[in-house]
């Protein structure tokens, strides 16, 4: 956790004026914005998307290496068919880089300065000078080669807010009307042999709290859907046992103390997301939360129904954090084809709810 000690704790917001933000007067209407890592698109996205906001995209803290950042835009610039915002008419945390960058090569000190910037950026949200906090993807093989040994950045959040665990939770808004499809998933970076071992009725009692207190910002009496671990949901042991042993009676239990609480579930997998889809493509209505068992079988429908719309948000954390649900596609680092569609609705998110 950054304390008064740790050199991120002493950075100054500065300005493109070159002055400096008054310790004194903490502007709690910032958004922070880590970067990412800098050979991926996160400062790509990141501007095309504050240019897209226009005005609506003021009052945000870029937090990177500024250098690095006006140079990437001017390249971007000369590349990009899409308007990119002046990173110079921004406010900015600056952290340099220790050595140039090339746009889709990442090592150690390019994971180096991602987990710097993201601890700064906390350090903003946490000590008040911002908000809330919106990240730019990473590279984990980055992070784990400068000797950070994380899952990902959710787990490194926990342990900067001094928490047990976060969750995270996958937001989008439909195309039409005023539907949200939201996914909270019950496990997170793990492999996929070791989901039954971390799963229990005290973790799927708080994941669902969670979810509920989630989805009661935007209804008052939520329809909430539980995703089964087995093909079929167990077919009543046939297929798998943990439905019938604990899973059935953990969901009856959370029922039970929530009686104005619509609960579906376990829900087959295949199909527990259909009215995820209708919902989607109609605009409503449909269930407002639905809670995934492992990683992929929660992402694998999100991506495919709202890839360049849907916002990962942390939950269990003491601030708001939101993030693009994409990775740092090297592939096309540097090219100026990203589309910052993701990172839009995140700092929408950020700005709505925090």
């Amino acid at each position: 956790m950054p304390t008064n000690s740790d050199p991120t704790s002493s950075q100054r917001i500065t300005f493109a004026s070159g002055s400096k933000e008054s310790g004194s007067q903490p502007n709690r209407d910032l958004i922070a914005i880590a970067l990412g890592d800098p050979a991926g698109i996160g400062a790509e996205v990141t501007l095309k998307a504050l240019a897209r906001a226009g005005s609506d995209g003021d009052g945000v803290v870029l937090v990177g290496c500024r250098r690095w950042l006006q140079a990437s835009y001017l390249e971007l610039r000369r590349r990009s068919r899409e308007p990119l915002a002046d990173p110079a008419g921004h406010a900015c945390v600056d952290l340099p880089l220790a050595a140039p960058v090339r746009p889709g090569c990442s090592g150690a000190a390019e994971g180096e300065a991602s987990f710097r910037w993201l601890t700064a950026a906390v350090d903003l949200v946490r000590s008040g000078r911002c908000r809330s906090l919106v990240t730019a993807p990473i590279c984990k093989a980055s992070w784990q080669a400068a000797g950070h040994p994380y899952p990902g950045q959710t787990e490194r959040l926990a342990e900067l807010a001094g928490i047990p665990a976060a969750s995270m939770l996958f937001t989008a808004k439909a195309p039409s009307g005023d539907w949200r499809l939201n996914t909270l998933l019950a496990t997170t970076h793990v492999p996929l042999a070791e989901v039954p071992l971390q799963l229990g009725p005290e973790l799927l009692h708080r994941q669902l709290d969670r979810l509920l207190s989630f989805c009661l910002r935007f209804r008052p009496h939520p329809h909430l859907v539980v995703a089964g671990l087995n093909p079929h949901a167990g077919e009543g042991g046939r297929l798998g046992r943990e439905e019938r042993d604990w899973l059935n009676d953990c969901l009856d239990d959370w029922r039970d103390r929530h009686p104005g609480v619509r609960l579906e579930g376990p829900l087959p997998p295949d199909t527990c997301w259909l009215s995820a889809a209708q919902a989607w493509r109609s605009g409503g209505p449909g269930p407002d939360g639905y809670l995934a068992l492992y990683h992929d079988q929660g992402l694998i429908p999100v991506k495919l129904l709202a890839f360049d719309a849907a916002v990962n948000t942390t939950l269990g954390l003491p601030f708001l954090r939101t993030s693009p649900d994409h990775g740092t596609a090297f592939d096309i680092a540097g090219r100026g084809v990203a589309s910052p569609a993701s990172m839009a609705a995140a700092i929408a998110t950020a700005r709505e709810l925090g």
